[in-house]
């Protein structure tokens, strides 16, 4: 399964943003698949200080994940997705 994922560096942070959800939608379920993304995103060589899953609910765009992270894609949208990772 392909997951398209943003992996951004700014003001010296580097960021990732996964267009994931999952399957239970639920908060302990999301915690479990956003570490495990994470994980295969630094097996690939990226660095990530924060992380954030985007994924759809109903027709709003809805992002979980490392609080300021989330508040910040939250003003400025979902960033455009410059890698896929193969899991």
């Amino acid at each position: 399964m392909n997951i398209k994922m943003a992996h951004i560096r700014e003001q010296g942070i580097s960021f990732a943003v996964f267009a994931a959800d999952a399957t239970t939608r639920t908060n302990s379920g999301r915690s479990q698949l956003l570490a495990s993304l994470v994980r295969e995103a630094e097996g690939s060589g990226l660095k990530v200080d924060k992380a954030s899953l985007c994924y759809q609910r109903g027709r709003n765009l809805e992002f979980y994940g490392t609080p300021d992270l989330v508040r910040f894609l939250s003003n400025r949208g979902r960033p455009r997705w410059t890698h896929e990772l193969d899991i």
